[in-house]
């Protein structure tokens, strides 16, 4: 069932509307390879295409569980998390970018 979903995402990736018709590749760029080599469990070719992706895997998984639990501190945890994902995104894309 795993390898008819990968199948699946594989030939219905999206391109990237920046890349398409700027020449440029955006902030996200990479993502949708990264999940599928995810779900292959290859993970250190998953952090070489999108690193962010697993932190926000994370973080998404966190705000779910905060919503439901209601944790003490867990706003405050969430902002950072927050703002460590949005630093990885942005030193990601400047490395790809000057590469």
């Amino acid at each position: 069932m795993l390898n008819k979903l990968i199948t699946w995402l594989e030939s219905h990736m999206q391109s990237c509307f920046y890349q398409k018709y700027f020449g440029i590749e955006c902030p996200g760029c990479g993502m949708q390879r990264a999940f599928v080599q995810l779900l292959k469990g290859d993970f250190l070719e998953s952090f070489r295409l999108f690193p962010a992706l697993i932190p926000t895997i994370g973080l998404i998984v966190f705000l779910i569980l905060h919503l439901i639990f209601k944790f003490k501190n867990g706003a405050n945890i969430l902002k950072y998390l927050f703002m460590i994902n949005t630093s990885i995104v942005v030193l990601n894309y400047i490395y790809k970018s000057l590469t």
